[in-house]
């Protein structure tokens, strides 16, 4: 067989193992949907962890990568903080072809949670409510759980820390799980935003955020080596004009390193149709994309594009990705949207945003973030 002949024989059969594998990963996904919330959540966790969920195969298109904060990102979609909560498949996630993976939310005690039902599905709207309160087994168990990666594992990740729910102390239990997990973090991000613990949203209020922010600071300086991860604030969607100016100040002057837009949101939009619409907690999901691409939008015309932004809350297609960069993220999350499209929806994203960026003739997506403002 000729030269030519082999490159189209190992095209074609690498075309079929892409289907095949997609094939798998989309009976997996409806599969999953079959089963109550929670436990379909454990499920995936628990598949990806096995290696029972298909690798993604080939490089990243160059047209993706992105620098922020010194570190080379072979594409901007990360997994979203919620999923993976105590560091069990990092590396499982980034093989799924995630430039970077968030573990957590994670608290320095262990702590259950809110009552179930706490989770539910609106399938109508491609849409999540939880109220699930930071279920966490803890620092100990987590810290574990990535002495536990894979040898030579070099996957970017991210480590999202809170606050025990009511603690008397939530400064100190930023510095807990500081402490004992900087140590393991590409960046680092507090989680000030979640609905479902009493309180916790208070603390992004501009005093309350700037000495939490300068607590972090100082206990990562005292326990950091040679590299200190990056601090970034998970933020809200809720949040007003004024409330939204405090932040972005706290952001330029006290000196977060990076801003992640948005969390889930205590709002319900009027045009929700499934029965479970007004649940008590969070909402995930396309309802919230307009008002997390505002969000973002206003953080990156408020800190003058100086603080890297995070794009997350209802992106679910690549121009959804596209449209969030060009307000301004450097990068991107995903969750709820993998409830409903399965794994294989992140390479369709990472496609579907190269082809839009070399369309408008951008070589690198660092050249599109932010195009809106300019």
């Amino acid at each position: 067989m000729s030269s030519a002949g082999i490159s189209a024989a190992t095209h074609r059969a690498a075309q079929k193992r892409s289907a095949t594998g997609f094939g798998i990963l989309k009976r997996g996904t409806a599969l999953l949907r079959l089963l109550p919330p929670n436990f379909a959540h454990k499920s995936a966790v628990t598949a990806i962890k096995l290696g029972l969920v298909p690798k993604t195969s080939g490089a990243d298109d160059s047209v993706l990568a992105i620098k922020v904060w010194d570190t080379e990102f072979s594409n901007p979609i990360g997994m979203s903080a919620g999923f993976d909560k105590n560091a069990e498949t990092v590396d499982g996630i980034i093989d799924l072809g995630f430039g970077f993976a968030e573990a957590g939310t994670v608290t320095p005690v262990p702590q259950a949670g809110n009552p179930k039902p706490n989770l539910f599905r609106l399938t109508e709207d491609q849409a999540l409510i939880n109220r699930l309160g930071f279920p966490s087994e803890g620092v100990e168990v987590f810290a574990i759980n990535l002495k536990k990666r894979r040898h030579g594992a070099t996957g970017i990740v991210g480590i999202n820390i809170g606050i025990n729910t009511g603690t008397a102390d939530a400064a100190g239990d930023i510095e807990t799980c500081l402490v004992q997990l900087a140590q393991f973090a590409s960046y680092i991000t507090i989680n000030v935003s979640c609905p479902n613990t009493p309180g916790l949203c208070a603390w992004q209020a501009g005093d309350k955020l700037a000495e939490m922010v300068d607590g972090a600071k100082t206990t990562l300086a005292r326990v950091s080596g040679e590299r200190t991860p990056p601090l970034l604030v998970k933020i809200g969607p809720d949040l007003d004009e004024d409330g939204l100016a405090a932040v972005a100040d706290v952001a330029v002057t006290v000196g977060i390193d990076g801003l992640i837009a948005c969390n889930t949101s205590s709002e319900r939009p009027a045009n929700l149709r499934n029965a479970s619409a007004q649940e008590t907690g969070g909402l995930s999901g396309p309802p919230i994309r307009q008002q997390a691409t505002k969000v973002l939008s206003n953080l990156f015309e408020m800190t003058g594009g100086k603080v890297p932004l995070i794009g997350c809350g209802g992106i679910s297609t690549a121009d959804d990705a596209y449209e969030r960069i060009r307000a301004g993220a450097s990068l991107l999350q995903l969750y709820t949207a993998l409830i409903y499209g399965g794994p294989r929806l992140v390479t369709e994203i990472k496609s579907g945003l190269a082809a839009r960026l070399r369309a408008d003739g951008y070589s690198k997506l660092s050249e599109a973030v932010g195009a809106n403002h300019r």
